[in-house]
């Protein structure tokens, strides 16, 4: 939308333009009272939803002076276990999350939790995180946020380390913020124990509602099954290096584009188990009735010698069992 002002009215309306930048880019640009600190001594807060589906913000009242850093870290921190008066709120900082220290160095804001931290579930984690960070950058003189769990930097549910945070990371493209984030559950087929069958696994996701469904159905495919004691075993089936190059859905047929890895099948499966996992899981939504698979944008591979990726493939319960 910028790009389209700038190129009608270049030269014209340089100050309108501006102004629509500044409101845009809210967290990351044009000063940091935009991001939330009004000259009033207001600030936005944000909380957790009771149904953990999405945060939410609360302009609140500051005392201290915003530009004393230290000051106003502590009464955040503060605000952020708070949620007296706000019925359907979640405080961001309680329960297992136990803010024990901070610091503060050059911009970057450290924050020390104590081992709990990691009792939050993946679903809600992520949501936990972003309230925090969208809160604290706000501050002048604060940047980013890194989390220490325990004395070591934060790993995500993937096992890997999350680094320093900007308020941007938790915004998708132009200005669309973490409040569009909802949880859905979905139902995946991964391989059973011999893989030679599906099994269906129903998992809770939390996702950002720009992100096409389909994608996330086989992003989630390619992470692999969680593991869990009891219950039938469940295998992956996807090769875990495969890359997705472009998913779109036309007239019911999804056309799944994946990298070369694809091809690649590192696991003891059979190729109709790792075809029907991505079609079966793609059918479980409303809008896919078939699915063409692609490899670099091509479909004339055979997958394994054996499946011709040329074919739209339906649905196959034949080979699911429970």
């Amino acid at each position: 939308m910028i790009r389209s002002v700038v190129r009608a009215y270049a030269g014209k309306c340089m100050t309108l333009m501006l102004a629509a930048l500044c409101l845009l880019l809210s967290v990351s640009g044009c000063g940091k009272r935009n991001a939330g600190i009004s000259d009033e001594g207001a600030v936005q807060v944000f909380y957790l939803d009771t149904d953990e589906t999405e945060i939410i913000a609360s302009d609140i009242s500051v005392i201290s002076d915003p530009a004393n850093t230290e000051a106003m870290v502590s009464e955040l921190s503060v605000k952020l276990s708070d949620i007296s008066g706000k019925p359907g709120y979640e405080a961001p900082i309680s329960g297992p999350v136990k803010l024990i220290d901070h610091t503060i160095n050059e911009g970057l804001l450290t924050l020390y939790f104590d081992a709990s931290y990691y009792e939050l579930p993946a679903t809600t984690e992520i949501l936990i995180r972003a309230a925090i960070v969208r809160t604290f950058t706000q501050i002048e003189g604060i940047d980013t946020v890194a989390f220490l769990v325990d004395g070591n930097p934060l790993n995500d549910a993937h096992g890997d380390v999350v680094g320093n945070m900007s308020a941007d990371r938790f915004i998708y493209n132009a200005g669309r913020e973490i409040n569009t984030y909802e949880k859905v559950q979905m139902t995946l087929y991964f391989a059973d124990e011999a893989g030679s069958s599906l099994r269906p696994v129903y998992r809770t996701v939390v996702y950002n509602s720009n992100i096409l469904m389909e994608r996330l159905v086989v992003e989630q495919l390619i992470a692999g099954p969680k593991t869990s004691a009891g219950g039938p075993v469940i295998a992956p089936v996807i090769n875990p290096a495969t890359g997705i190059v472009n998913i779109s859905v036309r007239d019911g047929i999804c056309y799944v584009n994946l990298d070369a890895s694809f091809l690649t099948q590192p696991y003891q499966v059979t190729p109709e188990v790792a075809i029907y996992s991505i079609v079966n899981s793609l059918a479980e939504l409303p809008e896919v009735s078939r699915v063409q698979i692609l490899v670099n944008g091509d479909s004339s591979a055979e997958y394994m010698d054996s499946m011709s990726l040329q074919t739209m493939y339906a649905r196959n319960l034949d080979i699911v069992v429970q």
